[in-house]
Formats: C-alpha cells, structure tokens, sequence
C-alpha cells in the first residue's frame, strides 16, 4: 500500500558519452500502460504519483543507433508526494495546524538546503563526468597521433640513412669511379 503514498521522479537521464547525446525512454505501469514515452532527448525530467501497486518499468533504449555505445546517467526518486511543512493529508487538515517552534523551523530550514546540496553534488558529479568522458577521449586521440607521428619519423629516418649510404657507395658495376 505504500506504492499510493508514493511518486516517482526519473531524471531520465542525461546521455553522458556515446553518439549525438541522445536516447529514448519510456515508462511503463505494472498493468502495461505506457505512462511517459520520449524519443531522442538528450535530457529531460519525468514526475508520476503512482495510482497503482506493482512495479513500474522504465527502459532507455539506443535501437536507433547501432554504433554508438551510451552511458546514460539517471536519477530515481522515491519518496513522499510532499514533505513540506504545512502541506494537506488525506483529512485536508495541514500537517502542522499548530505554529512551528524554531527549532522544528530551523530543522525543515537545514533539511531543505541540504536537499538542494545533494540536487547540486549531483549536477556537479554529472559534470565532472561528461568532462572525464572527453579529455579521455582527447587523450585517446592524441597518444595515437603521437605514435604515428613516431612511426613516420622513425621510418624517414632510415630511409635518410639507406639514401645516403646508397650515395656514397663505391658503385661497382660503372668501372670503379665515383662521382660524374
């Protein structure tokens, strides 16, 4: 019974490496309805309070791109449908009809920053990890540029080597004179 008390909130992701940052997603109820279905987002948000127990399904697909790996990044939040103070319950009445203390004041104060704490560590997290994906990637491309740098330059250098010893070898089939 506790499905009905509850909503789900899926940052259905970012896309955070692979192709042109873009994915599907869908949501799907446990009597098999469709609940939110979306099509080569890069990055979007979805709410549902849940009217039904069961599982609920959710899938992000890459059918569309056969080439490209992804790395997607999601959020899943389970929680009340509101944990605001003062905010209606079932009966209508407010959870708090009384006035609140300042201590309870200044601990919804700290619960409500620190939530956005999290929010932030999050998006920073999410950052970080989009800028990890392509200075690997940089770096990738550059150590093999650099080898194959190395190998023409290894290459040049004894074909210099083999063009200037052919150059000053006594030539034997012309009678034994070098030069013109």
């Amino acid at each position: 019974k506790q499905w009905y008390q509850r909503r789900v909130a899926i940052t259905a992701g970012q896309v955070i490496s692979g192709g042109h940052f873009d994915i599907d997603c869908n949501m799907m109820s446990p009597n098999s309805k469709t609940l939110y279905k979306e099509q080569r987002k890069q990055y979007d948000t979805f709410h549902h309070k849940t009217v039904e127990a069961g599982e609920y399904t959710f899938c992000f697909s890459n059918e569309f791109s056969t080439f490209a790996h992804k790395t997607v990044y999601f959020d899943l939040d389970l929680g009340d449908e509101s944990t605001d103070i003062g905010a209606e319950d079932e009966s209508g009445e407010g959870a708090h009809a009384t006035a609140l203390t300042q201590l309870e004041s200044s601990a919804y104060t700290i619960h409500e920053s620190l939530r956005l704490v999290v929010d932030y560590q999050n998006h920073h997290r999410l950052k970080e990890r989009i800028g990890r994906e392509i200075a690997e990637y940089l770096c990738e491309r550059v150590q093999n540029w650099s080898v194959g740098q190395t190998v023409l330059i290894v290459i040049v250098a004894f074909g210099q080597v083999y063009m200037l010893r052919k150059l000053f070898d006594k030539p034997v089939a012309r009678g034994g004179k070098v030069g013109i």
